[in-house]
């Protein structure tokens, strides 16, 4: 079922494919790379780029005036130290004036896709308006291969992918994600999966007192098919534990440490 959708193959093994190897584990880059809290902007993306991230992960939501925009909050308060209001509220413009950390602008998910043309972006869709906008990006780019349409909310993700002209990678919502650490040891991953149009499952270590990420939940998944991305994981220790757990990807802030986690174990490419 992966070996469908490019975007789980990263652009360097696309140029120089290793005959018969497993892919190696994607490190994804949590709002870019930027200890100094400039997350979700050029230089954040920038930042991890130059480290040698093949994959970054963002927000998107709806300006006012129907832009989508690189953000994560519902406000802009949390970044800007003010009481700007929400995003939805704001035009292009007027958020072209809203400074993160009080020296970087938010971008539009335009620019963002269009500043590496090979990058893989991981796109979590944060509000209704958003979805049809991802998806006509997405077509004006012919980006299919390149972004993969993530949402808490299942629905606003299906809605997204109904839209493409031809298939893009998802990962399962909320509800989805949910119901397949029910099912899955009982041999429904698979439908499940191919019912709800997900690829993948990105998870957090623990759903409160529930372990999610156990040897048990990672077989099962793999057996159908399903890639397990872990989120928001920053430390090196918890890092190589679920690498040898065998989990396809890591979210984290940190992409100098997974960076070189994944060099010391032999699997950065």
């Amino acid at each position: 079922m992966l070996a469908t959708y490019p975007y789980f193959r990263a652009p360097r093994d696309e140029a120089t494919p290793h005959p018969g190897s497993s892919p190696a584990p994607i490190a994804l880059a949590h709002r870019g790379f930027s200890p100094d809290g400039y997350e979700n902007t050029l230089p954040a993306f920038r930042a991890a780029a130059e480290l040698g991230i093949s994959y970054l992960e963002t927000d998107v939501r709806t300006s006012r005036d129907g832009v989508l925009m690189a953000f994560h909050d519902e406000t802009v308060d949390r970044i800007s130290g003010g009481a700007l209001g929400k995003i939805s509220e704001l035009t292009r413009k007027e958020l072209d004036e809203v400074l993160v950390g009080g020296a970087e602008r938010i971008p539009t998910f335009e620019e963002l896709l269009t500043e590496w043309p090979r990058m893989r972006l991981n796109v979590d869709i944060k509000d209704a308006a958003g979805a049809a906008l991802l998806a006509a990006l997405i077509e004006k780019h012919s980006a299919h291969d390149r972004v993969l349409v993530a949402s808490f909310s299942d629905a606003r993700r299906l809605r997204a992918l109904r839209r493409l002209a031809r298939p893009a990678a998802s990962s399962a919502g909320s509800t989805l994600t949910a119901v397949l650490r029910l099912l899955a040891p009982l041999g429904a991953a698979r439908i499940l999966a191919r019912a709800g149009r997900f690829q993948c499952v990105q998870v957090p270590l623990r759903f409160g007192p529930i372990p999610v990420v156990t040897p048990g939940f990672v077989r099962s998944c793999h057996r159908a098919g399903i890639q397990v991305h872990v989120w928001t994981i920053n430390d090196a220790p918890t890092m190589n534990r679920l690498l040898d757990l065998g989990v396809d990807g890591i979210v984290s802030d940190r992409a100098d440490i997974l960076v070189d986690v994944l060099k010391d174990r032999g699997q950065w490419r």
